[in-house]
């Protein structure tokens, strides 16, 4: 783990440095150029609010490759009978605000500052960052939003104010995006995102994929 010089926008190369808990580099800033810098190298932060910044690179790293995803017939159903509608990048602060907001169960914060979500509406104004919408009679029930590196995209957070709103505006991305995406970044494991077809790869392969996806 590296301490971040405060004079310089720089990171630890994640091809080489080892780390058996996959963080990377402590202290820095939220800028949205040393956030958008990170992401391109494969990092990206997660830290409590009020903490200093920590920057992972976790191996093995969670994602899902778009032809492996897996919809149940309940959820065929659900896009099918159009239960939820979709929108992409209509209220990205407001997305923002929803996550940070939502009770994580064995999380004890949000690492969502309104400093980061500042620095991400600059990114999304830039058009790195990207938020998905998830309606039902008119009101937003639920979404997530992301970071686009190339032809991958790196998830970032995700919400739910009704059952399998965010899971269906997930799928309905991925099906969308399969042809675009050569790859989603979910970071970390999570049950739910591996019923969907998510799975574990090793850091090396991942940072190869992103580097040639630029």
């Amino acid at each position: 783990m590296v301490r971040l010089p405060s004079n310089e926008i720089s990171f630890p190369d994640p091809e080489l440095l080892i780390s058996d808990s996959g963080l990377m580099a402590i202290g820095g800033d939220l800028s949205p150029e040393r956030l958008l810098f990170a992401y391109q190298l494969g990092l990206f932060p997660w830290f409590n609010e009020g903490e200093e910044i920590l920057w992972w690179c976790p191996d093995p790293r969670f994602v899902l490759f778009p032809k492996d995803l897996k919809v149940s017939k309940s959820m065929k159903k659900i896009l099918r009978d159009k239960v939820f509608t979709f929108t992409e990048n209509q209220c990205f602060r407001k997305v923002m605000e929803e996550c940070k907001n939502t009770f994580r169960k064995d999380q004890d914060g949000t690492w969502i500052s309104k400093q980061l979500i500042d620095s991400f509406e600059i990114l999304h104004q830039q058009g790195f960052a990207k938020s998905v919408e998830v309606w039902q009679h008119e009101e937003l029930v639920g979404g997530f939003y992301g970071v686009q590196i190339g032809k991958v995209f790196c998830g970032e957070s995700m919400f739910s104010k009704v059952s399998n709103a965010s899971k269906a505006g997930f799928l309905d991305f991925v099906q969308k995006n399969a042809e675009h995406f050569k790859l989603i970044d979910c970071q970390i494991h999570s049950e739910h995102l591996e019923s969907l077809g998510a799975t574990m790869i090793p850091k090396l392969e991942y940072l190869k994929i992103l580097k040639e996806n630029q």
